[in-house]
């Protein structure tokens, strides 16, 4: 078994959908047993991605086909991440659900319910923050992602890619003045030239009456 890598996180986000869907439920209604199935979806697509979870199966093969969205690629391993940390909290929803802890069982979907929200709706996913943060912090391996989805790891990158462009800009504009002043002795003396052959022009026209004259 296998988490994929990258993750469509069109995908990722349908997925977030649902489960916030199905834990908003939970916690207005009071239908803790719902952490049960909520659990189970977590632990499954932790340890094999879609492929063990019905609702990432039809997400994946069903829905997100039928959106027409641009395939949005991102690293797999913070995905995974969080993923193992609503299985955490769903875990123990449903462990506080059957021991009849209902109260705690509704403040933990209520987390998980709020973190789903936030990746379906506008893609920020609370568990690859915190990732990113661990790998910063040296508690976690540079080579477990190599090219995570946070900005902030992407970030001397960018630098680099402007400073080249910026270096790039200021070539072709040092090539355009150069290029102007090895011009501008050339024009200089095609001007003079001109001026030249007009001044002889003008000496013969000046001559060729005294010519008839004296004639």
């Amino acid at each position: 078994m296998s988490f994929p890598d990258p993750v469509n996180e069109v995908a990722a986000r349908t997925v977030a959908a649902g489960v916030a869907v199905a834990a908003t439920v939970a916690v207005a209604t009071g239908w803790t047993w719902l952490a049960l199935p909520l659990a189970y979806g977590f632990i499954a697509r932790t340890a094999a991605g879609p492929r063990f979870s019905p609702w990432a199966r039809i997400a994946t093969g069903i829905i997100v086909p039928r959106l027409g969205a641009a395939t949005r690629p991102v690293p797999g391993p913070p995905k995974r991440f969080a993923q193992g940390i609503g299985a955490v909290l769903t875990v123990a929803a449903s462990a506080a659900a059957l021991s009849g802890a209902d109260t705690v069982a509704r403040t933990l979907l209520a987390m998980v319910a709020a973190a789903a929200t936030l990746e379906a709706a506008f893609a920020f996913c609370l568990g690859c923050k915190l990732f990113g943060l661990l790998v910063r912090a040296g508690l976690l391996p540079d080579t477990v992602c190599a090219a995570c989805a946070d900005l902030s790891l992407r970030r001397p990158a960018t630098v680099a890619t402007a400073a080249a462009a910026t270096t790039s800009a200021s070539a072709a504009t040092a090539t355009a003045h150069a290029s102007a002043d090895a011009a501008m002795p050339t024009a200089t003396a095609a001007a003079a030239a001109t001026v030249t052959i007009d001044a002889g022009s003008v000496g013969h026209e000046q001559r060729s009456p005294s010519v008839e004259r004296v004639g």
